[in-house]
């Protein structure tokens, strides 16, 4: 097929969605002080902040990505907007505890619909031009930790300047950009027939939410508790079911015969082990600056600048380099031991 003549028009729609996935993991850092005061948030229930969001997501990710086979890309790439927007905008209006976890959960399930479709527009775009697919797909990894560094430095001005519901509405006028341009620049995905595993994300997305519970709650029940030990087996029993329902279905979310390769086996454990050790200091990290430090909100998110503004020039700029001369596993090797 022809190249399509707005493909960087849509590429910049594309990115702007990974810019604004990874963003809602950052921007609400700053906010949260505040919003324990305001919502009556305990200091364990905090973390469903960021939890809420964050399960939803990862849990969704694999059924995101098989709607986006089986509905259409574009479609999907639509409707996540819309459940984000939608998100946004209950967890901005929230004056409840489980009002504002409700917001965030649902922004959780919009990403995950955003994130595959994405991608695949993006290979649908440029896939057939390596030359130009380099191009795209550097523009659309700068907008990751992009988006990182503008949720930290935004959340702090708009909760020192504004009030903290507004680091939930700033997705809506993004969100309804990209909803009026999409019909016209993003090409018509092909529909296909098959089956939705509801079952395997049902099982994966309640067992990561349910074990993520237990050890959320075991400082205020105990680690020897019979309930904290019962829910925690009940969350590895159901991600256990997830594998089960995996190896027995014709068409699963994730074919468990590519773990058999070394490579990507690796990558993943590498990746979860960084996310285990990299949220939790910077959940910690934002309520250390205000409520220990006595930082306010703007200066918060400008002390965490450094640090997020390193990760993009590290990225972009020094990491490709770094790869083509040393490879791969050493750069793993190299960055988990400098986070540590």
């Amino acid at each position: 097929a022809p190249p399509s003549p707005r493909r960087w028009t849509a590429l910049v729609l594309i990115a702007l969605a990974q810019f604004a996935v990874i963003m809602d993991t950052s921007i609400i850092g700053v906010a949260l002080p505040k919003m324990q005061v305001d919502l009556g948030f305990s200091p364990e229930g905090l973390s469903w902040v960021f939890n809420a969001y964050v399960v939803a997501f990862g849990g969704l990710l694999l059924l995101g990505g098989r709607l986006s086979d089986l509905f259409g890309a574009k479609r999907i790439f639509v409707a996540g907007w819309t459940v984000m927007a939608a998100g946004s905008l209950v967890a901005g209006l929230a004056s409840e505890v489980w009002v504002e976890l409700t917001g965030r959960a649902l922004q959780g399930i919009g990403a995950a619909l955003i994130a595959p479709s994405a991608l695949t527009l993006l290979m649908m775009l440029f896939g057939a031009r390596p030359k130009e697919l380099t191009k795209a797909l550097a523009l659309y990894g700068a907008a990751a930790p992009a988006g990182g560094t503008a949720g930290v430095f935004l959340g702090g001005v708009i909760t020192e300047y504004a009030s903290w519901p507004w680091v939930f509405y700033i997705n809506i006028p993004i969100a309804l950009v990209v909803l009026a341009a999409t019909p016209a620049v993003m090409p018509p995905a092909p529909v296909r027939r098959g089956s939705v595993d509801f079952a395997g994300a049902a099982t994966v997305t309640v067992g990561l939410a349910t074990a993520v519970y237990a050890i959320v709650r075991a400082p205020e029940t105990g680690w020897g508790s019979a309930q904290t030990w019962l829910v925690l087996l009940a969350g590895v029993a159901l991600i256990a079911a997830f594998i089960a329902i995996q190896s027995k279905r014709r068409e699963p979310l994730m074919r468990l015969g590519i773990w058999r390769a070394p490579n990507l086996a690796g990558a993943n454990i590498a990746q979860l082990l960084m996310a285990a050790a990299w949220i939790p200091m910077w959940f910690f990290l934002n309520l250390y600056l205000q409520q220990v430090l006595g930082l306010g909100a703007f200066a918060s998110g400008a002390a965490l600048l450094p640090m997020t503004v390193a990760i993009m020039i590290m990225m972009i700029v020094l990491a490709p380099r770094l790869i083509a001369r040393f490879g791969t596993k050493p750069l793993i090797v190299t960055g988990l031991l400098a986070l540590t």
